[in-house]
């Protein structure tokens, strides 16, 4: 008798934002780390605290060379032997150093298989050497990671469209960047199209290209200085359907959500967040 596949999905943001990024996508038997901007140890015990399996982790895949992606890539992919997936011109720029067995380069749309997932890359608009983001499969379960984005360029909206869950960024709201403390070319290099994300850009995407299965939206990497997590929330929901929108923390993971492709969204608008969550003022 064959074995009964399970089609589902788990994920996590472990952190999200400019202090460190770490997304965990994973079935019963395997799972990737995409961007370990975060300390080995805090990695671990937030998985520990969720319940997730380091020894289930088989791959890291960085997106671009910035400090808040890839901090912890090191000494993780080291203690663990973990193959760590880069494109040379990512390696080239990154300023930590990767023990050299451990490197593997990727190409853009190149299928990778790490065990039973799949992972896509694919080319994004960010001010880095050579950014991607990645679209993981396990059989038809699709999760995206979509954040780093100046614009929502072709290759976003094209692999956005696919998904059954999706870290998006939601980085900013224009009046509290244009109005805040930053200084101008900061101001610029943020929403000139190479940086981040914005609210209504984040948003627009949503609500044009998202998929009827798409059942979970966690909106990701908000600025600590020109974001407010209740405006992002309060944004979304009213434009959510029937998808669940979680908004991703900058001090703590999010709990892990279940990803079916056998399973539509269930009732609109409602986020859920752990008990430290409700009481943390997340930025």
């Amino acid at each position: 008798m064959l074995p009964v596949l399970n089609m589902s999905l788990y994920i996590s943001s472990l952190n999200s934002g400019s202090n460190g990024n770490c997304y965990y996508i994973g079935n019963d038997e395997d799972a990737v780390l995409v961007d370990v901007g975060i300390s080995c140890r805090e990695t671990e015990i937030r998985m520990k605290r969720l319940g997730l399996h380091i020894e289930k982790v088989k791959a890291i895949f960085i997106s671009h060379e910035h400090t808040d992606h890839v901090s912890g890539v090191p000494v993780l992919a080291k203690k663990y032997d973990l193959p760590v997936y880069i494109t040379k011109g990512t390696l080239a720029n990154v300023r930590v150093r990767i023990e050299k067995h451990l490197i593997n380069r990727f190409s853009p749309d190149e299928e990778i298989k790490i065990g039973s997932l799949s992972v896509i890359p694919f080319s994004k608009k960010h001010d880095a050497k050579d950014p991607h983001s990645f679209l993981v499969s396990s059989l038809s379960v699709k999760v995206g990671v979509f954040t780093d984005i100046g614009i929502a360029c072709k290759n976003v909206i094209t692999h956005f469209k696919k998904c059954h869950a999706a870290f998006l960024e939601s980085n900013y709201d224009e009046d509290m960047l244009a109005n805040g403390g930053y200084p101008y070319y900061l101001k610029q290099r943020i929403s000139n199209g190479l940086g981040h994300l914005s609210n209504t850009q984040a948003l627009e995407l949503f609500k044009k290209h998202k998929s009827a299965k798409l059942s979970h939206l966690i909106l990701s990497h908000l600025s600590k200085n020109n974001n407010d997590p209740g405006l992002v929330e309060k944004l979304f929901v009213k434009h959510a359907d029937r998808t669940e929108i979680i908004i991703a923390s900058r001090y703590e993971e999010t709990k892990v959500f279940r990803i079916s492709a056998e399973n539509l969204p269930e009732k609109s608008g409602k986020k859920h967040k752990s008990a430290n969550q409700q009481q943390l003022s997340l930025f």
